[in-house]
């Protein structure tokens, strides 16, 4: 990771876990139990790629972050939902994630499947009354549209279950691959696409592009995510390894070996620099941001 990269990571960091501490309920407010949940499963915890994604395009594009900060927070939060409805016993049924007990597994799978349902809506909410955000209606609008779709049964929701139908079956490469850019692609897209969408008059060929580069980078982060299913440790992981393997699940090393992956990871990264081709130094560290995906051991 260059040095730049490694800086920017740790202020964005910081910063939406600033910013979504400020914006979840108190787990002081009742219902308690719920919003410790919401708390206990969004804070202190992961690599906020997303976030950081909307940051780094946003510098891209010359804004200021306090106008990310929603948008930031609402993409984790919808990460977040999903990660805690994934983990339940009737999808991946998983004890660890981010180093750390699970929510059903700390609280109990009624209130786990609550708090993903809270954040799901508080996402929303953000979008549409963060007072941080200062963007057109028309803007917020797209924002919500845009996340929405990501979301929902054309999205991650959609993937999730083309995943779940999988288990056990041989995929071909567009299969996989259109699982995937559902299941993972779709709301790191929405990261960049949202920020794109905070720059007013943002020339429609820049944001295609960005787009593009998101679409690759999404599919190269899965990939990654594969090869460390094999290659890494729970410890390091901060959740189960092995698992996907384990429940005979479709991946990219299952499908195109070890090797096969790791070019494809590499192919996908050159595919997303040259998304940035017109972009000069301002772009770097979404340049680094992608290098980083495919070289990153957890």
């Amino acid at each position: 990771m260059s040095s730049a990269l490694k800086e920017y990571m740790t202020l964005c960091q910081n910063r939406v876990e600033e910013a979504l501490n400020a914006r979840l309920p108190s787990a002081a407010i009742l219902p308690q139990r719920l919003h410790e949940a919401m708390r206990y499963s969004t804070l202190d915890g992961g690599k906020r790629m997303r976030p950081m994604l909307t940051y780094c395009t946003g510098k891209a594009l010359g804004l200021e972050l306090d106008i990310l900060d929603a948008p930031a927070c609402a993409v984790e939060m919808i990460h977040v939902y999903s990660l805690i409805h994934d983990d339940l016993p009737a999808m991946d049924n998983d004890d660890l994630r981010r180093g750390k007990p699970t929510s059903h597994k700390a609280f109990d799978e009624a209130t786990a499947i609550l708090a993903g349902d809270a954040l799901q809506a508080l996402a929303f909410e953000l979008l549409a009354n963060d007072a941080s955000l200062k963007v057109s209606a028309e803007q917020r609008l797209k924002m919500i549209t845009t996340l929405t779709k990501a979301s929902g049964s054309q999205g991650m929701v959609g993937g999730q279950a083309i995943d779940l139908q999988s288990v056990g079956t041989q995929l071909t490469l567009p299969e996989l691959e259109n699982m995937h850019i559902h299941k993972t692609g779709a709301l790191i897209r929405a990261s960049v696409n949202m920020a794109a969408l905070a720059k007013a008059d943002l020339d429609p060929a820049v944001a295609k592009k960005l787009d593009h580069y998101a679409k690759c980078i999404g599919l190269s982060f899965q990939v990654k995510d594969d090869i460390l299913d094999m290659e890494s440790d729970t410890a390091t992981l901060g959740k189960t390894q092995g698992k996907d393997q384990n429940n005979d699940k479709p991946t990219y090393p299952a499908l195109l070996g070890l090797a096969g992956a790791k070019q494809k990871a590499q192919e996908l990264h050159e595919q997303a620099l040259l998304s940035l081709g017109d972009f000069g130094s301002e772009a770097d560290l979404l340049r680094d941001l992608s290098l980083y995906i495919i070289q990153r051991d957890h």
